[in-house]
């Protein structure tokens, strides 16, 4: 072992950056059978209703985003907008998110969709499972940013 220090990188220093407007939005969808979209539309769901408890936990998610990603800023957030969309069988989740800061405001549009997701796989996976207790056809998929902003 070297008698070196190894410096590991902490949260980059933004100090010297100026607020700015920023926005962002990020997208991803959720591939369910057609028996659960049915359940999702007409609130027959145990648990209750998902795209209203999956929109809050999507919010939530976009507010704790330096808790589960190390290198995010706490960043105070101006706006958080969630939309819900159908195509086919696929559940589309869409986050908007907006602040006047120093850094970018990706992550916290993409964790909320993440988390919103998430959310609504774990309402409904009592109805996604197969005899076996696995999800052959239930995935989520193409998470991505759509836009990213940044005033000049």
């Amino acid at each position: 072992m070297s008698d070196t220090p190894t410096e590991i990188q902490g949260i980059v220093e933004i100090g010297t950056k100026p607020v700015v407007a920023r926005k962002a939005t990020a997208r991803g969808k959720l591939i369910l059978q057609p028996e659960t979209k049915n359940a999702i539309i007409n609130e027959d769901i145990p648990k209750g209703n998902v795209l209203e408890a999956s929109t809050i936990a999507a919010i939530q998610a976009v507010k704790e985003t330096p808790r589960i990603i190390p290198h995010c800023h706490p960043i105070p957030l101006e706006g958080t907008r969630v939309t819900w969309s159908w195509e086919g069988n696929n559940l589309w989740c869409e986050v908007h998110v907006s602040a006047h800061y120093k850094t970018g405001i990706e992550m916290e549009a993409l964790t909320g969709v993440a988390a919103g997701l998430l959310c609504v796989f774990d309402m409904v996976k009592s109805l996604e499972k197969n005899a076996a207790g696995q999800y052959p056809e239930t995935a989520i998929t193409e998470l991505s940013v759509v836009e990213k902003f940044k005033e000049n």
